[in-house]
């Protein structure tokens, strides 16, 4: 007789609509690596659930983000927490995967370890452990036996924090380098005139009321002194009302697109970039535009920042390239006085333009992997810590 080897019994859970993606992608490379020998449960979104996963519950019930919207939901979201752990304790699966969203997914990992010490625990994506709350590091090795990071600093981060094993993995970017990448037309176009500039304000609605203002006297500043170009706004279709009401009164105004495939066209076209700090510097870094960034939050936040953040830089590419490679205008520094100059430095072209355009070819170099997409990895991974937990 032959024995019938029972599939491998993944719990994924996940937080928000990030972490909804990356456990979509993880499921879909865990499936080709196990030749389909292998169910799943746990708490997804919509990818995870067309991928075959029915969630314990509607994502919604704890995507929250800020301090103050989690304190408003407290309660439900600690019931949330003990219904997962109990569900996996109830009928243990051979191995649990937390994506993010560490608030709600780190407490779910510790009530599994203490009732389940000897099931594999692996975190894809790594807290921010370098940046702020260190002691996080060596207090994950409690409850999760893997991290997958998608930043190539962050595994020396927790060697040297004493945090978990780690390996970097791959950032979701980077499967998406065809569409950010421009071709041998587009290349050229970088260089044609009129230039092609990227005005990026960022995606949140508070966010970009505190920028619009300093990014159109910077944007004034740079056509006066570069002449026209075709400034693209790239915008989200819930924001876009407001962005048109916000660009009204400037005297350059941008050309808005909206959608994913006209914001990558953009991108592939660009000479330069006017951008909010965010995963946006890191989508330009991998598209080779180079770019100015400017950030401000209100003072307290601001105070708070400064008590608690343990690195000299907030931009991506320059953590990664451990280099001021970008210039970045923080606070009372981030004016329409400072940012023009930097980005007129950059569309004119000459050392500043140069220095970068290498330095983000390298940050290319760092983060691509060979022959392996994150998700591949990020699966055999999994699969290891399932089979060492068991054997």
């Amino acid at each position: 007789m032959i024995r019938q080897v029972r599939p491998l019994d993944v719990f994924i859970v996940a937080g928000e609509e990030s972490g909804d993606q990356l456990g979509f992608k993880l499921m879909r490379a865990l499936r080709q690596e196990t030749q389909d020998a292998v169910t799943f449960r746990g708490v997804g979104g919509p990818a995870m659930t067309r991928a075959g996963l029915v969630s314990l519950f509607p994502l919604s019930d704890i995507a929250v983000m800020g301090f103050l919207p989690v304190i408003a939901r407290l309660g439900p979201l600690l019931r949330r927490i003990a219904q997962t752990a109990d569900a996996i304790v109830a009928n243990p699966p051979d191995v649990l995967v937390i994506i993010d969203s560490p608030d709600f997914t780190h407490r779910v990992a510790k009530r599994v370890r203490k009732a389940l010490p000897g099931l594999a625990v692996v975190d894809y994506v790594s807290p921010s452990v370098w940046a702020w709350r260190p002691g996080r590091a060596p207090a994950m090795r409690a409850y999760v036996d893997h991290v997958l990071a998608l930043l190539p600093f962050e595994p020396r981060a927790h060697q040297e924090l004493g945090g978990p094993a780690c390996t970097y993995v791959g950032h979701p970017l980077v499967e998406r380098l065809a569409e950010l990448r421009p071709d041998a037309q587009e290349a050229a176009a970088r260089d044609a005139s009129p230039p092609t500039v990227l005005i990026l304000p960022g995606s949140r609605r508070a966010e970009i009321s505190r920028l619009m203002p300093i990014f159109a006297d910077t944007l004034a500043r740079v056509d006066a002194a570069c002449g026209p170009a075709d400034y693209v706004l790239p915008a989200v279709d819930h924001l876009e009302s407001s962005i048109r009401d916000m660009i009204a009164a400037w005297p350059v105004k941008p050309r808005i697109v909206l959608g994913e495939a006209e914001k990558w066209k953009a991108f592939r076209r660009a000479r330069a970039a006017l951008a909010a700090s965010g995963t946006v510097t890191l989508e330009l870094a991998l598209s080779g535009v180079p770019m100015v960034a400017g950030y401000r939050v209100r003072a307290i936040e601001a105070a708070f920042i400064r008590a608690v953040i343990r690195i000299n830089t907030v931009l991506l590419p320059n953590l990664i390239l451990d280099n001021q490679a970008v210039p970045e205008f923080l606070q009372e520094d981030c004016t329409p006085e400072n940012m023009a100059p930097a980005l007129i430095a950059l569309l004119r072209g000459g050392p500043e333009r140069d220095a970068q355009a290498a330095e983000l070819a390298r940050l290319g170099r760092i983060m691509t992997l060979d022959g392996e997409s994150p998700s591949q990895r990020a699966a055999r991974i999994v699969l290891s810590a399932a089979k060492s937990k068991a054997g």
